[in-house]
């Protein structure tokens, strides 16, 4: 029996969430679309979730909250103390501690002070597509340079690296940064001990430091683990920054919050004097007591059951992608709760665009996301962070008005 509510549908209209309540011209880039009525909203696009929290984050921010005061503060001993308890519990990290944390306001900024530090305006760094939206926006934003090294499909459709790609571009373009993403996004893909450890020879080889974004290594599926980029070799613990939060496992995006590992002095040193630079980048007093009611043992047990809900979402909906749309191909996740579909050949047969294909599924309330950002021509990208009634609710939708409807 569930000890958590991972089955009622929650309302989030009006409480400060875009997934639903973004207007159609910023979720999805162009207006043209209207939901038919008696279609309600099924959020699959951008990664937050929708179920309840962990009771024992609200119970921690509740009782700071009744304290009548929220000046200026230093972080908690037990701050730091739940990350180096969670990593050790979680992903086998024995060695932490807390001089290797350090605080950052997202992921995508502490990569950025990162890259700062390692690569330089202008600096060329490796990253596998397809890549995440976030990599794209934040790095061109900010002036360096992306060299892409393709994933593809081995014969099992599993997605897997290309390390003799990788290693021509890095020779070629004389690259001395790279992005690993881990467990991957958007493709799902969790990374084994080997091909990280293949990732990081080739790395070594050249002298290239890694920024590693592991936001979702407690959202692995089924059987699978996350392995920290940081473990597989000396060399990898000394020239890895590897940036974590609580905000993906937790749904506590809005609240922001996350923090860096990194092992070696010189880079540690020199990351958190570039993430101070600009005075913006200092932690919320209530996002740390969510950290602390998160990484909590109730906060261990919501993940586990969060975990199974999961993997019957990603398992229920992959077969029925393949025993139901005929065109639309899809590498199962491992991780993550992010479907990444193919349907390059759906679209062909019928002579449409994917332009076409997104509004039919907006038109009746599935709200899911265009996969082009995320260099995937044919591609959408769909959350399946719901309860399952929902999940089948959408799926129903898509069979029998936008795969299957006339």
């Amino acid at each position: 029996m569930s000890k958590f509510d991972f089955t009622s549908i929650m309302d989030r209209r009006g409480h400060d969430a875009i997934a639903v309540d973004c207007p159609a011209e910023q979720k999805f880039g162009f207006t043209g679309f209207e939901r038919k009525e008696g279609f309600d909203i099924i959020p699959m696009w951008v990664a937050d979730m929708n179920f309840p929290v962990v009771p024992s984050i609200q119970k921690a921010m509740q009782e700071r909250i009744e304290h009548p005061a929220f000046g200026y503060f230093l972080p908690r001993d037990e701050y730091y103390q739940s990350i180096i308890d969670w990593q050790k519990e979680h992903h086998g990290v024995e060695d932490l501690k807390a001089e290797n944390i350090g605080y950052e306001n997202g992921v995508l900024g502490g990569v950025i002070s990162a890259l700062n530090v390692l690569a330089g305006k202008g600096g060329k760094v490796l990253l596998h597509s397809p890549t995440y939206i976030g990599f794209t926006g934040s790095l061109e934003n900010n002036g360096f340079h992306i060299v892409h090294s393709p994933l593809y499909l081995d014969d099992d459709g599993i997605w897997r690296m290309d390390y003799s790609d990788m290693e021509k571009k890095i020779v070629d373009e004389q690259i001395h940064t790279a992005i690993m993403c881990s467990p991957h996004n958007p493709t799902g893909r969790v990374w084994e001990r080997e091909e990280l450890e293949k990732a990081y020879e080739v790395f070594e080889r050249h002298n290239v430091y890694v920024v590693s974004d592991e936001i979702w290594a407690d959202l692995t599926l089924e059987d699978y683990h996350h392995i920290p980029s940081q473990s597989v070799s000396s060399y990898a613990k000394s020239h890895t920054a590897a940036m974590y939060a609580p905000s993906k496992t937790f749904n506590l995006a809005g609240l922001i919050g996350s923090y860096h590992i990194i092992y070696d002095e010189w880079l540690h040193d020199r990351v958190l004097k570039e993430s101070s630079l600009s005075h913006y980048n200092s932690m919320n007093i209530l996002s740390m007591y969510a950290l602390i009611g998160a990484y909590s043992e109730d906060g261990k047990e919501w993940v586990s059951e969060l975990r199974e809900v999961l993997s019957r979402n990603v398992s229920w909906a992959y077969q029925y992608i393949g025993e139901h749309f005929k065109g639309v191909t899809l590498s199962k996740p491992q991780g993550t709760y992010m479907l990444f579909i193919d349907c390059e050949d759906f679209c062909r047969e019928k002579e449409i665009d994917i332009d076409e294909l997104l509004r039919k599924g907006w038109e009746v309330g599935v709200f899911w996301q265009d996969g082009r950002p995320f260099h995937g021509r044919w591609c959408i990208r769909m959350n399946l962070a719901l309860p399952f009634s929902r999940v089948q609710e959408a799926f129903r939708r898509l069979d029998q008005y936008v795969f299957n409807g006339e």
